[in-house]
């Protein structure tokens, strides 16, 4: 991913709290010599070999898993708030752009089998049921309905690489910064506020 120096995110735990609240990620590889792509939560963990792992999984039905022997190497992307930034909120003229977060990973993909996808499935379903008034929990399903894990192909990822984005009007002076971040608010969508949130946020 081509980022600026300026917009460049090298805050490890920061990073990681972006990946952890923003999980819903596009596994992209080759498969067949074509490109493919899954929109999936891909969850942060970190393996029996202390590497730091990208878990998730798809349907078998999905080709994609097909591609995974014969090319190892997946790109995994996960994108934040995001807004159109209007040339009109400046106090000079300059052009139309948009501000965002996006964070690359780029690792190792390999199938995962046996104990190792319940587990990982119990992690999943921990996660987003621990909020609901009547939590799900892995153990408490059927026989029947545990056979539906024949159906996935689990995998883990091992990260290579992390590239992040967070591209949030940092080239801008007080006065324009500001001012972006009012009609951002003044929008009230839910992107544009969020994207204002993470202006606040940002050192200056």
């Amino acid at each position: 991913m081509y980022i600026p120096d300026l917009y460049k995110n090298e805050n490890q735990e920061a990073i990681t709290a972006f990946l952890k609240e923003n999980s819903f990620g596009i596994l992209i590889n080759q498969t067949n010599g074509k490109l493919w792509a899954t929109h999936i939560p891909l969850e942060l963990s970190i393996n029996a070999l202390g590497k730091i792992i990208l878990e998730g999984h798809i349907s078998k039905e999905n080709p994609q898993w097909k591609g995974f022997a014969e090319n190892d190497q997946v790109l995994a992307i996960f994108s934040g708030p995001h807004s159109y930034i209007s040339p009109s909120w400046y106090d000079h003229e300059n052009v139309p752009t948009w501000n965002y977060i996006a964070v690359h990973v780029y690792g190792k993909i390999k199938i995962i089998e046996g104990d190792a996808v319940i587990k990982s499935l119990k992690k999943l379903v921990d996660k987003y049921e621990q909020n609901s008034e009547n939590p799900v929990q892995i153990e408490d399903l059927s026989k029947k309905t545990m056979m539906q894990t024949r159906g996935i192909v689990a995998f883990e990822i091992e990260i290579g690489e992390i590239q992040a984005q967070q591209k949030m009007s940092q080239n801008r002076d007080d006065k324009n910064y500001k001012n972006i971040i009012s009609e951002l608010e003044n929008i009230n969508t839910n992107q544009s506020i969020a994207v204002a949130n993470e202006m606040k946020k940002c050192p200056r």
